[in-house]
């Protein structure tokens, strides 16, 4: 009798749940090579800002919430998260314990593989644009072992060099026939409006300290300046000045994290002239003063600044 789909499902679960455990029997972050990377945590956690990456990121256990802009997503075993561009996010675990720890690994997607896996697949079919950056989609027992299979491979070093490749082509196929196919053409660079938003994203990125020029930025990107915030706000979540804000303020607190520099002299090489706007904005992001901030991640180690 053919085992049904749920029973798959269940099954590859479990599968992805004792492999994690067997790879990463402590908390921490493991490279398994190839951009993909596992992740244990045994405790619910704070909130943690980072910067998403282009990946596909699952929970083999566990749950987690992830904020962008006004937008919450929250995903568990049973849903996968993609992300298609770069930007500025804000997340804690929900749902970890000793004995049931958050388990789960991302995988950074090469935008050349997913463009070469698309254009090969005469089935596949290019998305509408102004897909959002984010989002997250029930997971099917095709995927899931798939990613059971990655994860397996990864630990043969006989294997991995030869077969990481072809079960992450098999990955990014059955992504790409999913509900995240335009997201993947996002990552891909297939479609008109996502080169132009991954352009000013770009140019925000590279000129953070300096004033928003957004006529300017949109000029270069080819659009008017009311069709660029159109977009920019319908693909990432936030408003160009929003994204630039989480710039400023992340890059300010990895100088007082890493320099021996003061709020005044951080706020200043960001782009701030104004001291107290700095602070005002600093605790509003982090939720601290800038120095009380510095202490706490200090004091927390470097578990603390990341969870995937």
């Amino acid at each position: 009798m053919t085992e049904n789909h749920t029973d798959r499902l269940t099954r590859a679960q479990e599968d992805l749940q004792v492999l994690l455990a067997e790879i990463l029997p402590r908390d921490g972050n493991l490279d398994l090579g190839s951009g993909l990377a596992a992740y244990r945590r045994g405790a619910a956690s704070e909130l943690v800002h980072g910067e998403s990456s282009l990946a596909f990121c699952l929970i083999a256990q566990g749950a987690k919430e992830l904020f962008l802009g006004d937008s919450i997503f929250v995903y568990d075993k049973d849903n996968y998260l993609i992300t298609s561009f770069q930007l500025p996010t804000i997340s804690h675990i929900v749902e970890a314990t000793p004995e049931k720890p958050y388990l789960s690994i991302k995988l950074d997607l090469d935008p050349a593989m997913v463009s070469s896996v698309l254009l090969a697949s005469a089935q596949l079919t290019m998305a509408a644009e102004d897909t959002a950056a984010f989002n997250v989609t029930r997971v099917d027992a095709d995927l899931m072992e798939t990613v059971v299979r990655l994860v397996r491979v990864s630990q043969n070093t006989a294997e991995a060099q030869f077969l990481m490749p072809m079960v992450k082509r098999e990955l990014i196929f059955r992504l790409l026939m999913g509900s995240h196919g335009g997201r993947l053409s996002q990552i891909a660079g297939m479609g008109p409006t996502s080169q132009r938003i991954s352009s000013a994203l770009r140019s925000l990125r590279e000129e953070f300290d300096q004033p928003l020029r957004i006529p300017e930025i949109a000029q270069r990107s080819g659009m008017s300046v009311s069709s660029f915030h159109d977009h920019f706000k319908r693909v990432t979540g936030l408003t160009p000045l929003q994204y630039q804000k989480h710039l400023r303020l992340r890059e300010a607190r990895r100088l007082l994290l890493s320099q021996d520099i003061d709020v005044a002299n951080a706020g200043f090489q960001v782009g701030y002239n104004d001291a107290s706007h700095f602070n005002r904005d600093y605790k509003k992001l982090f939720g601290q003063s800038p120095m009380r901030d510095i202490e706490s991640l200090r004091e927390a180690g470097p578990l603390a600044l990341s969870a995937s």
